[in-house]
């Protein structure tokens, strides 16, 4: 694969380079993050049904793993503790086995409707504490397993990006029939001998009895 330096120009090489484009943030921006969960994001928190959870390995190769459930299913233990049910998915495990390598993450909390958006970061734990799992449950179904995560640092992110991107703007979303379908590219990635209408249906078979 040819290296990004030898397919493009102008590549910033020190942390100097890119504050002379950018400037240097103010207090404000710089203040804002705190270390702790203060009622502002617990309240955040507690409306946002979708999370997205970033981490990496010890080699530091990088994923981000959506988290979806009724809102208020992170819970916050306190100022300093969030949990996160491991639902039923995919069984690839990608979070749970980064951070048992490194067990840095970053969350960003999205709120349907509103604007900002919550970044917290922090150190993972996985856990099968029953008493916890037993409070996430859904329709009887406990999760397996939770992510414990020691907060280190927690901060409203502003509008700009959503405002920009017309997210919870109905009249700008694509038309869904124009969107690439995960059936479609699973059958021709992986050549498996079937049709996207019966690899869809045993697909949305699976959401329905399998949800949790």
């Amino acid at each position: 694969m040819t290296a990004t330096t030898d397919r493009v120009d102008g590549v910033i090489s020190t942390e100097e380079q890119p504050r002379e484009v950018l400037g240097h943030p103010g207090r404000g921006a710089v203040a804002k993050a705190l270390d702790h969960i203060d009622e502002h994001f617990a309240g955040f928190i507690a409306n946002a049904p979708f999370v997205l959870i970033g981490s990496a390995d010890a080699q530091g190769q990088q994923d981000v793993s959506p988290k979806g459930d009724p809102a208020g299913f992170v819970l916050v233990l306190d100022e300093h503790t969030l949990a996160i049910p491991d639902r039923p998915g995919n069984h690839r495990g990608d979070t749970l086995s980064n951070v048992l390598q490194n067990p840095h993450v970053a969350l960003l909390f999205l709120v349907p409707g509103v604007r900002e958006t919550l970044r917290v970061q922090g150190r993972a734990t996985i856990v099968r504490d029953e008493a916890l799992r037993e409070r996430m449950a859904v329709d009887g179904k406990i999760p397996a397993l939770a992510l414990v995560i020691e907060v280190t640092e927690a901060f409203m992110h502003c509008a700009k990006c959503v405002v920009r991107s017309h997210l919870w703007e109905p009249e700008d979303w694509p038309d869904p029939t124009t969107v690439p379908n995960l059936a479609t590219a699973l059958i021709e990635q992986l050549q498996i001998p079937t049709t996207p209408e019966r690899f869809a249906a045993n697909m949305e078979r699976d959401v329905r009895e399998n949800l949790y």
